[in-house]
């Protein structure tokens, strides 16, 4: 399945949740519910995976960790804040790069409107 289904599917997803569950909740209650509504979709996901950061040659154990991977493709970054800043946006293009994944999507679940909280990211590779 490419990134573009994945993403279909995932976007689906988090329309499920948010019609269900509204905005408000703490982001631990969002990303249970996507991870759920994810494999009820037949997917394989994987919940607070951490990512190795690599420098000089050594691995560092500094503890990060991508919310939601689905499939060993889509980065899914699970937010309840009241506004997204850049640093959410740039958190998500470290992730891509740190993991070698190519898409990445940032969810803001704390909003009036989810269509216009979801945002695609993607690394150049």
């Amino acid at each position: 399945m490419s990134e573009n289904e994945l993403s279909y599917i995932i976007r689906g997803c988090i329309f499920n949740v948010y019609n269900n569950l509204g905005p408000g909740l703490l982001e631990s209650v969002y990303e249970a519910a996507l991870v759920f509504e994810l494999r009820k979709n037949n997917l394989k996901v994987r919940s607070q995976v951490p990512i190795p950061v690599i420098y000089g040659g050594e691995q560092l154990d500094l503890g990060f960790r991508l919310d939601i991977l689905v499939e060993d493709t889509v980065i899914v970054e699970v937010k309840s804040v009241d506004l997204i800043h850049d640093v959410h946006h740039k958190q998500v293009i470290t992730y891509l790069k740190l993991s070698g994944k190519k898409l990445g999507l940032l969810v803001n679940f704390n909003s009036s409107d989810i269509s216009g909280s979801i945002f695609r990211k993607v690394n150049g590779l």
